[in-house]
Order: structure tokens, then sequence, then C-alpha cells
């Protein structure tokens, strides 16, 4: 078993994918890799050796238990069978008796094709898993399982496969160290006994886990410097001239000692002068060092092929039968159905309101059957109903893509091949699409009055069911080949909008252009349509024949929009419509066999010119031993309380000048801007919520579920405290409570800031908050996050100049200086690395300057160089004399030494020990192994692991004691008190905290600030401003070509119609794709906004009024690019008040639409319900803009929602702006003139502009108005 280790980007990833067999093919790369002698390509890799990722990927809609006995059965049990096979065999033969119980369990895990296996349950047992069996894994949308056990759910999945190689990255990250030395305990067992093999790399492995180890490789910049026994490392480095210091772990100093900042420490020849020796010259040394030299002889001689067991290599490609994978498959796709089933429900229910109105809108009594605009209107129920059936394929974009991450690992994996993951996803959908096909025609087709014989109503079933299938077809390829929410957006609405102009409805087929005549014979949609106007027109009801023709209505309906007048077409549309989806599906299957996800992430190297000084180790020092025994700051020397505490009573009293002096006097890097030390008492908090519904379900009786039960304490300045406890003990609950950030629950208890009683208001002014999760705007650099948060938070006084002193500061302080023009990313996508966003995260509070600052988990997820490197930040800021709090998880022994008090929770959120800690820790140690019963520590084991140990719940129960009592009754306990009551009056002529304003900064400033950051959020966003941008140029390239000088033509009914469709669908088009494509980024900012506006950076109106201004320019570029090219392509007339109407009601349109997308985010908790509020509404507004049914035609209790439809208005100013004002005659109306028709048949008014103007701005307004509001209202992050 073989421990990987290596500073961050040193290539231990690359090197573990390297050794699976999992490589990016693009690479290139020399050198082979062999499994018993055998090379790479003698076998199938991917079955043989399993690579853990770092990264974990789930499907959140599924519980543990089933995620892994889904892995379990893909992968089969290899070879299992036939060992336990010639076992037995052997058994036999030396007349051996087996353990039964061992027996049992061979057999059960031996045994091919069983649903739930007894592997699955045992490997759930050695990863402490089955308390959560049965929990859903979660995802951002849903509640799951904690960090870590997300974490051990990725390692489950793979130890229950058959694969003896395990290559397993950075497994610990968010597990605190006794679970991670339980898990690396487990696999060891499990190596030694099955004879596996094992590559691990852990990022900050604790002693008592680094010791489980047999083998070391060390890497450094891509070198492996040393590979070989645990034993020997360490003399290799001392024959280098380099030791491991007492009190620290083998580990950390392996890390450090390749590194160019820390390598200075530890060098031990003091007769010869310190040179920097590269992680190259280790390399060269570490080939003559005995192991080197034993380690190059076995690679010299080839391995004996003969000697590798035949079935140790896997050679077939999947692990069961093609048949049991896809019932595999299918199983799990019911179960995320029966998940998911709120969607189908949802969209069922949206299909029925959707047809409720539509049976009401097109009611039979006010639909007339005697002309052919009568027609015209049946015509349009139908071409609704089919739009509706195909809309409501759209949710299958979002879900396929949710799912696709997943798909590719388990692919890869070679769980199962992609058909038998494509299959089941269309098969099991068929009955839902039957389901919501028969709502939609059973509410309508009587109603509205389609032909009433049931063999026509069969019909129109069939061809809804083909067109739903088709659809759902189309968007699970688009999905596939997109792969990425924008892309396949885009892509979607403009394969749709090709369907959608093209299908003969919006244009007619004679006026298609010989260009695009193609477009309409392969648009599925026109098959469909044709299929449906055939069965309702040449019905018995449309038989009678109008005076002066010669042929049925039905047949002149059909001419009057170009179908095709034959009964044949029926066939031909069923026909190309099962053919569209089979293609579809083969597509999708085609797309998820070949395409690889996209993006791999990349980390932000910082580019920092080393200074000679530093290499030399002149202005080294001993700069990250955190704890500097030298510096009088830290009380650790001191050897008894009672100093401390009088110290902390004069501390109090000790004068702002006095502060800056001595801070600066010691030497220690000075804050230019002065701040008055605060210090935080807080007695007797009671922390409780309402008890869930599960837990009432469960009988248990209480109303509230406590979470702090009666904790008290006191934070000083120039004191850093630990806050630490077992995961669940109410650590951040408590942070959280203090700083006032909870947003729910009940609070009791009193808590004092210097004495006075804490006042939100004034206190967010004074205090920090460093969140778990670092939330940043993606898209501004480290040096703007940083002006921005200081333009907002530093006090009017001071100046532009002192300001930007101040972050330089800031930014020396927490060592981001190299990276000052590094954009901060997307976290794990791109962008700065964990530990840089750690620092940022500090960074971005210390630049307000606070006197009191919590952090929660500022080293969670680093490795051990990252780690010092954040904890010497943070001892630099308490340095300065400020009050710092630290929640902190499995903190190794020099981090958890840097910190002065401890302040230890247990779960159920008691106290269990609160106070210092002692050089060395030895307080700490004095009051635990003081009570009866606990174990010594050993000599070098870390404190906190120990302590963590020594107060679990396992040992209260076996000790049969309750810490929390006897943390009750010890003088510790009443010294605390007295220190509590001591602090909690204020000192004399202290005047309580008053700022004359709220936020720091004017509303005007505020204004700017936001506007400042939101442009160079937007500027630095081409997805989303530049993807936009293209797509409303191709659209109109498109529309103008397919609507070519369409525009000019205004003789016949036909002509109007087809310059209508042509706005019509562009208005809706572009509208949706605005509305739909804003909302991720307005959902990104609002995490931000959320965090900044708890910190009193500015009130919800400037950032609303930003987001809202910083549309308006993107969208006037947008709309007038639109404008010019469509007004000139499709050739409307050329005068000065036509143009500029045309792009007034394009640019207001779009304006109106951008800011209801915004809106609906507003109201929301998260952009997926956004989206599915926004989508129901798009329905509806289709529906009444005034083309699919003229609003004279509506029923009477109907006209009122016409005139609150936005679209409709955007239709009526667009064509009563073009064509109202025309006076000549219709060749093929009632001899009536174009502006006489459009009154008569539309209702539209010429004269009405204005109003019509001005409605439109007032959308616009109102919908930016609404989001402004309800930003400043709702607050949906619970805490």
């Amino acid at each position: 078993m073989t421990l990987l280790l290596g500073p961050p980007s040193s290539g231990k990833t690359t090197l573990l994918l390297a050794l699976a067999g999992k490589l990016d093919p693009a690479l290139q790369f020399s050198g082979s890799v062999t499994y018993n002698g055998h090379t790479m390509k003698e076998f199938v890799p991917q079955r043989t050796a399993a690579y853990i990722s770092q990264h974990d990927l789930h499907l959140g809609e599924i519980t543990v238990r089933e995620t892994l006995a889904f892995s379990a059965r893909c992968q089969g049990v290899g070879t299992r069978y036939d060992m336990l096979a010639e076992l037995s065999r052997r058994e036999k033969e030396a007349n051996i008796k087996p353990d039964p119980d061992i027996d049992v369990f061979m057999k059960a895990v031996a045994t091919e094709g069983l649903e739930a296996s007894v592997i699955t349950d045992y490997i759930l047992k050695i990863l402490g898993l089955d308390v959560c069996a049965d929990t859903m894994v979660g995802n951002e949308m849903l509640r799951g399982i904690s960090g870590g056990q997300r974490k051990r759910v990725t390692t489950g999945e793979m130890l229950v496969g058959p694969a003896r190689a395990l290559f397993m990255d950075e497994i610990s990250t968010g597990l605190d160290s006794s679970t991670t030395f339980q898990i690396v305990n487990s696999l060891r067992q499990t190596v030694h006994i099955l004879n596996g093999t094992a590559v691990i790399s852990l990022l900050q492995p604790a002693p008592e886990t680094y010791d489980l180890f047999d083998d070391i490789i060390l890497l450094s910049d891509g070198v492996i410097v040393y590979q070989g026994p645990r034993e020997h490392v360490v003399s290799f480095f001392e024959s280098m001239g380099f030791r491991c210091p007492e009190r620290k772990g083998v580990a950390d100093f392996l890390q450090e000692v390749t590194s160019k900042k820390d390598q200075m420490q530890y060098w031990v020849r003091k007769d010869q002068p310190y040179r920097f020796i590269t992680a190259n010259e280790f390399a060269e040394a570490f080939q003559s060092f005995h192991v080197g030299m034993k380690l190059g002889d076995e690679l010299g001689t080839p391995f004996d092929k003969t000697k590798s067991h035949p079935a140790s290599l896997t050679t077939q490609k999947y692990g069961v039968g093609k048949w049991e994978l896809l019932k595999a498959c299918i199983a799990r796709e019911f179960l995320l159905m029966k998940r998911n089933s709120f969607v189908y429900i949802f969209k069922c229910m949206q299909l029925t309101v959707m047809a409720l109105i539509t049976m009401t809108l097109f009611f039979r009594t006010e639909m007339h059957k005697d002309s052919v605009q009568g027609g015209r209107i049946y015509m349009g129920a139908l071409f609704f109903g089919m739009t509706m059936i195909m809309f409501n394929g759209m949710s299958e974009l979002s879900m396929t893509i949710s799912k696709l991450p997943v798909f590719y690992k388990q692919r890869d994996l070679l769980f199962f091949p992609s058909w038998a993951y494509a299959l089941p996803s269309w098969i099991l959908k068929i009955p839902i699409t039957f389901l919501e096909v028969s709502i939609w025609v059973f509410i309508t087709y009587y109603v509205i009055g389609f032909d009433p014989s049931a063999e026509r109503f069969f019909r129109q079933y069939l061809i809804l069911v083909l067109t739903n299938q088709m659809a759902s077809g189309l968007f699970r390829s688009i999905a596939a080949i997109g792969r990425n929410m924008i892309v396949a957006n885009t892509f979607g609405s403009f394969a749709l909008l090709v369907l959608f102009a093209l299908g003969g409805f919006v244009l007619s087929r004679e006026d298609i252009k010989g260009w695009w005549i193609w477009g309409y014979w392969i648009s599925p949609m026109m098959y469909g349509q044709n299929a449906l106007m055939a069965n309702e027109f040449l019905g018995h009801q449309w038989s009678r024949v109008l005076p002066g023709s010669n042929v049925s209505l039905g047949v002149e309906v059909l001419n009057s929009r170009s179908f095709f007048p034959d009964s044949y077409w029926y066939w031909i549309g069923v026909g190309g419509l099962i053919g569209f989806v089979l293609l579809f599906n083969f597509v999708f299957t085609v797309a998820l066999s070949y395409l690889a996800p996209f993006e791999k992430n990349k980390a932000v190297i910082s580019d920092e010119p080393e200074s000679d000084d530093q290499v030399n180790g002149a202005g080294v020092g001993g700069s990250i031993q955190l704890t500097n025994q030298e510096s009088s700051s830290s009380h650790v020397n001191r050897s008894e309380i009672q100093d401390d505490i009088q110290r902390s009573t004069s501390s109090m009293s000790f004068s702002m000048s006095d502060a800056t002096v001595g801070a600066n006097g010691k030497g220690k890097k000075g804050m230019v801007l002065p701040f008055e030390p605060h210090s935080i008492t807080f007695d007797d908090i009671v922390y409780s919520v309402d008890m869930p519904q599960e837990m009432k379900e469960q009988g248990v009786p209480e109303d509230r579920l406590v979470l702090l039960k009666g904790v008290s304490g006191a934070f000083r300045p120039g004191v850093l405290t630990a806050l630490m406890g077992v995961s669940g003990a109410g650590k951040t609950t408590l942070m959280d409570v203090l700083a006032g950030r909870k947003t729910g629950g009940y609070i009791d208890g009193n808590i004092t800031v210097s004495g006075f009683p804490k006042k939100q208001e004034t206190f967010a002014r004074v205090s920090g908050y460093c969140e778990q999760n670092d939330i940043h705007s993606p898209h501004v650099t480290v040096y703007e996050s940083l002006l921005y948060s200081a333009w907002l938070r530093l006090s009017s006084e001071v100046d532009a100049q002192t300001r930007k002193m101040f972050i330089e500061e800031v930014m020396e302080l927490v060592e981001l200086k190299p990276l000052r023009h590094a954009l901060v990313g997307i976290p794990g996508v791109n962008g700065l690395s964990t530990e840089q966003r750690k620092r940022l995260t500090i960074a971005v509070e210390l630049v307000a300057n606070p006197s009191i600052i919590f952090m929660d988990e500022p080293t969670s997820g680093l490795d051990a160089r990252a780690a010092a490197i954040v904890m010497r930040t943070v001892r630099n800021t308490v340095d300065t004399g400020r009050t710092v709090v630290c929640t902190i998880h499995q903190p190794s022994i020099d981090i958890f030494e840097a910190f002065d008090e401890l302040f230890l929770m247990k779960r159920g959120g008691q106290e269990i020990y609160v106070g210092p800690l002692g050089h060395h820790s030895r307080h700490l140690i004095k009051y635990f192994e003081g009570i009866q019963g606990v174990s010594k520590i050993k000599d070098g084991y870390n404190p906190a692991t120990w302590m963590l140990e020594v107060t679990s719940t396992a040992q209260e129960l076996s000790l049969g004691v309750d810490f929390a009592e006897i943390y009750k009754k010890s003088d510790l306990y009443r010294r605390n008190k007295a220190l509590i009551e001591d602090l909690s009056k204020p000192a004399p002529g202290a005047k309580e905290l008053y700022f004359a304003t709220q936020y720091s900064q004017s509303f005007l400033t505020q204004c700017t600030a936001c506007l400042w950051k939101q442009h160079w959020s937007y500027w630095r966003n081409p997805p989303y401003t530049a993807v936009r941008f293209l797509f409303t140029t191709v659209i109109a390239l498109m529309f103008g070509t397919v609507f070519w000088d369409l525009g000019s033509k205004t003789k016949r009914i036909q002509d109007l119609s087809n310059a209508m469709g042509s706005m019509y669908a562009a208005v809706l088009f572009l509208g949706i794709q605005n509305a739909s494509s804003v909302q991720p980024v307005v959902a990104v900012e609002r995490t931000v906004f959320y965090r900044e506006r708890a910190a009193g950076m500015y009130s919800a109106m400037p950032y609303a009024i930003a987001q809202v201004l910083i549309e308006i320019p993107y969208i006037f570029v947008q709309a007038s690019v639109y404008g010019l090219i469509v007004y000139a392509m499709i050739g409307f007339e050329w005068t000065v008040a036509k143009f500029f109407w045309y792009l007034f009601f394009m640019f207001f349109t779009l304006l109106y639409f951008t800011f209801y997308g915004m809106m609906a985010v507003a109201v929301t908790p998260n952009h997926y319900i956004a989206a599915i509020v926004s989508a129901a509404f798009y329905g509806v507004w289709n529906l009444f803009s005034g083309f699919i049914i003229p609003r004279p035609s509506m029923p009477i209790w109907w006209r009122w929602y016409y005139w609150i439809c936005p679209v409709s208005w955007t239709l009526y100013g667009l064509v009563a702006s073009q064509f109202g004002d025309i006076t000549h005659m219709l060749e093929d109306g009632n001899n009536e003139t174009v502006e006489q028709y459009l009154r008569n048949f539309y209702d539209f008014r010429h004269d009405y502009l204005g109003l019509v103007a001005a409605v439109i701005v007032s959308f616009a307004v109102l919908f930016g108005a609404i989001f402004t509001v309800s930003i400043k209202m709702f607050n949906f992050q619970r805490r």
C-alpha cells in the first residue's frame, strides 16, 4: 500500500491517471506502464484498475445504498467465482473444514446476478456509511449527505467492484482525521489480505494515518524524489542534510522540504552554508541512495509473464452480460423517475391548465365553420396544441444535462455501454407521453369542436403522441451533443426556431424561398402539422361547398395556408414522425458513445519571481513556524492564566495610539488604518429551531430542536481562539449566532461587544465573517474584489489614496500580491485554486478593517503547505490586535499550536473545555488527563486528534461520564465565568458603538460601486454576452433570408400573415432566449449578494439598480443589430418614423423579457425553479399574442388577458407601425383596404401607437421594479 505525497500541482493526479490508463489521448506521452509485465493494450485497464477521482459526481436523487448497489451490479463479481471454485477444490484435497461464517460470506460475494449483494453492505460498514445508507446523496438542490460522506461514497463506488489495483486521488478532503484513519485502515486490511495494489494520494495525512502505509512516493515538480519503504524516507533526507523536527508530522515535513519557501528551516549542517536544493537534485541523489539502487535493479529485470495468473487481468470489456446491464440501467432509470415524479406531475398540471385555457379560448359556440377566416382560427388551435405538446419536452434538456457528468464517469469506468443508458431513458418515458397527450386531447378535442368522429379523434391522438416522442428525442440528442447548459440552450432554441418558422404555419409553403425549401421538407413539425390539418379539414363538418367555388370549404382552408389537401398526407405524416423519433434517439446514443465531456479544470499558477535573498534564506527566517516564541504577542510562554486575565482587562483600557505604535514597534507589519480593539462575550446562549417534520413523525414530542445548550465564553483582542468539536457539534451554528448571520430559529442569552449589548446594524460594521464556501463574483480579478470591498466598507472619511495603500498592505499580509490580476473564476472549474480562494475570502474581510473576525474552517480542503500559509495569514491578523475566532477541522500539530485558546464543544452543542492551550498544549493535556479513566497521550501524538478521540460519545459511554458536567464543576469554568463577568461591563470612559448612517457609503457611491463591478462581470463573461449577441445575429440573418423581401408585399391577406408571422416568431424566440440566459447569471450573482449584504456593504436597492442598468447598453446593441439586419433584408418601408418605431419596439420588448427573467429568479429560491415558473407563462403569452387567434375572435371572457399580455402589445405596435397606414386595396379580401382589414380582423389602429409605446415601456419598468423589490424583500438563504 503506497502513499503518494507532493505539494499541489506537482503532478499527483496526472501520475495516477497515467497508471490507470486514463490519460487524455490528446496528450503526448512516452514510456510504458505494465501490469504483471503486460502492456495496457493486452487487457482492459479500466476494469483491472479503479481510479477514484477527487471530484464527487453522483446522482442526487438516489440513496447511498442504491448508488453502491448499482455500481456492484454493473461491475459484477469478476474473478471471485473462479477463485472460490479453485479454493474449495484445494480445501477438499487438503481436508480442511472452512470457518462457516467466512465460507458463507465468500460464497455470497461470489454469486453472480444478485440484485442486492452482500459486498455492498460490507463496504458500507467498512466506510462507516451504514448510518446514512438510506439517505439521498443529494446535490445543490436536494439536502443530502455531508461532504465527507459523499467523498466516501465516491470511494465505495469503486471498492464494491472486483478491481485489484486501486488508484485513489485525495480521498480525505473534508473528512476529519479519525474517519480518514478508519478508511485507510480498512483499505489496508483489504489490500493486505486480498493481495491488492493501492496507490493513495492524501493531502494532509495525520501521523497515525501516515504510519499505516508501507511505501511512500514523493513527487515534486513532476519528478519522483523518493520511492520506497516508509522507514527509510527520513534517513534519505538526513543524508542530504535535512532533518525532520520533533512534534512535526513526517508527511508535512516531506511536502515542505522540497519547496523553495520552506526548505531553509530544516537545514541541519550548520557548518556548511545553505543553498536551495531543487527537486531534480534530490531525484539524482536518490538514484545513489540504497533504496533507489534496489529500485533500479528491480525495474531492470522484466516481470516474468508466466507468473501472472490469467485471471488477474480482466480481458472482457464489461463485468456482466449485456442483458444484465440493461436490466440494471432500466431499474435505475425507473427509480430516478419515481424520485423525480414532481417534474412529471408538474408538467401534467401545467398541461391541464393550458388545456383548460385553450379550451375556453377556442370555445365551440364562439367559433364559426362557415368561412375561410373561421377555418384559420381552427388552424391556430391545432398549431397551438402541437407546439404545447412539443415544448413540453423541453425539460428533457436540463434533466439530461444534469445527469451527463455521472454518465461520463461511469461510461469511462466501463460500467455499461452507452446504448444501455440511452434505451431506458427513451422507453420508460413512453407511458408518460401517452398520459400527457391524453390529458390534452381529452380535455380540448370536443370542446373546441373538432370533427366529432371517433376515428379522427384517435388519429389526432396518435399524431400528438408521435410529436411528443419526437420532441423529447430531439431535446435529448441536443443535450448530448451540447453537453453544457448554455450551448445546449442556444442550439436547442435555434433548432426549434428552424422547425417552427419552416413548419408551414408561420410562413406558408409557397412563400418559402427556394434556398430554404429543404428546411421545410426536413422539419418534423411540417409532417405533424400536415397530418393534423388533413385529418381535421377533410372531415365531415368541413365538406360543404361555399357559393361561388367548386371545392369544399375544408380544402379552401387548407389551400389558404398552402397545406396539402390530400388524405394520404395523414399517413405520410405518421411515417415521417416515426422516422424522426428513431433517428433522434439513434443520434442520442451515438453522441453518448463518442463525445467526451467538456473542459478539464485548470488552476492558476502564480508566477512569483523568487528574489535572491529568499533563495539564500535570509528573508525567510522561520516564517512558516507559526508560533514564534520571541514575539511577545503570543502569550504561550506566559506560565499562568492569572496573568492572562489581568492582561486582558488592561488590554481593554489601553488606548488607540498605543495599539498602532505597539504593533509597528514590534517590527510586525502594521496596518495603515487605525481600528478599535473589541472583545465579545456571550453568556448562556441557547439556539433552537422548529422540530423538523421527519423527526415529529418518528414520535419526538418537543416542538423545538435545541442546537446549542447554554454556551458561554469570551473572545478577546490579540487572542486567537480555535472553535473545535466533532462534526455536528454546532461550531458553525455558534459562529452564525454570534455574527448575526442566522436567518431563522430562536436565540436566547445575551451577547455583549466591549461590554455593551450587541446591535446587529453596528456590529456588522466592526466585524468580518469568512464563510466556509468561498463565494465571490467569478469574472472579477483579485485586486478588483478587494478594491470593491474596501470601497464599500471603509468609512467615507478614508480618501482613495489611503484606501489603495491599505489594500496593498492587506494583499502583502495575505500574500496575494502575485495573483493581483488573476480572475477569480468558478470553484472547481477555472480560476483560483481552493487555497488562493480561501486567502481571498480572508482578504476581502480584512480590507473592511474589522475588529472582530469570524472564520469558518479556513483550512478545510487544503494541503499542509497551503494550510500553513493561510494560518500564517490568520496569525499576522491577530498580531495586529484584532479578535479572531476560527472553527477548525483536523488541524495538524503546528496549526493547532498556533492557537492561543481553545473552545471545545461536544455533539449536542455543549462546551467541554474553554481555556488556554499552553506551550505544547500542556494546559489542555493536563486538564483531560486529570479526568478519571482518560488514557494518557502518546509521545509526539497530535493533541487535537487525541482530544477529539478521548471526548467522543463512545468514550463517554464507556467511562460513564458527561464531559460537559465535569467542565461545569471545574475551576476553569469558574474562571471563565469571572472573565465573562469582567468583560461584560464597559471599560470606564468607553462609548457605545455608534455610526451616523447604516452603511459606510452614500446611496450614490453604493450605486457607482455596484455598477462598476457589474460592468466588469458582464464584460468578462463572453459565454453570456457574446453568445446572446451571436444568437441574435444568426437569427436575424436566418429570418432575413427566410422572409426575404416579404415586407414590401402587401397585396394579399397571406402576405400580411407572413409578415406578422416573422415578427411573432422573432419576438417570442429572442425574448425567451434572453429571459432564460439571464437567469443563471443573476442566480450566481445573487449568492454573492447575500454574503455582501450580510456584511453590510450595501442595501438591496443599489445592487438591483446596477443589475438592471447594466443590461440596458447590451440590449440596446442587440436590438439595433437585429433591427438593422432584419429591417433591411425583409424590406419594410424605409421611412425614418417606421424604422425608429421598429427599433423602439424591439428594444423595449427584449428589455422587458430580460427583466422578466431576472424577476423570476428574484422571487424563486434558485434558477431551476425560476426556469420552470417562467416557462409556464411563455406558453400563455404565446397563445394570447394575437397571432394564433386575433383579439376580436377571442371570447369576451378572455379579452382582459389580452390587455395584460406584453407580447400582444409588442405585436400590436410592430404591425400597426408598419402597415396601419397603408390605404390600397387587398386582392383577396372582401374589397377592403389594408388599414380596414387590420382594424376589422385584428383591431389594430395606427393612431393608438403612442399609447402602445407607453404600455410597453411601463412593462419594462414594472418588471425591473418587481425585481428590485423582491431582491430586497426575499431572502432564500436558510441558515
